[in-house]
């Protein structure tokens, strides 16, 4: 499942950077993330980086967008082109 960001966000600017997939951009009020590049960093680490950095904990999981481990690896091949 993707992640997504909350309107407990600040707008700090510590998450977007983070994203290996460039999933997380500034939306009209709040930094917002692309259910279709979140892989929840699987396949670059082990643990979802903006949730990692951010410092209100406003990076909770995406129950509207329910994804498998493995379907978050086959999303990471197709994002990254590595088969």
């Amino acid at each position: 499942m993707s992640l997504i960001i909350t309107d407990d966000c600040i707008n700090c600017d510590v998450c977007e950077p983070e994203c290996p997939n460039g999933a997380i951009s500034q939306g009209e009020e709040i930094y917002v993330i692309d259910p279709n590049l979140c892989t929840e960093c699987v396949g670059h680490y082990d643990e979802p980086q903006c949730q990692q950095v951010c410092p209100v904990d406003c990076i909770p999981l995406d129950e509207n967008n329910v994804e498998s481990k493995d379907e978050l690896m086959d999303k990471y091949r197709i994002i990254t082109g590595k088969a």
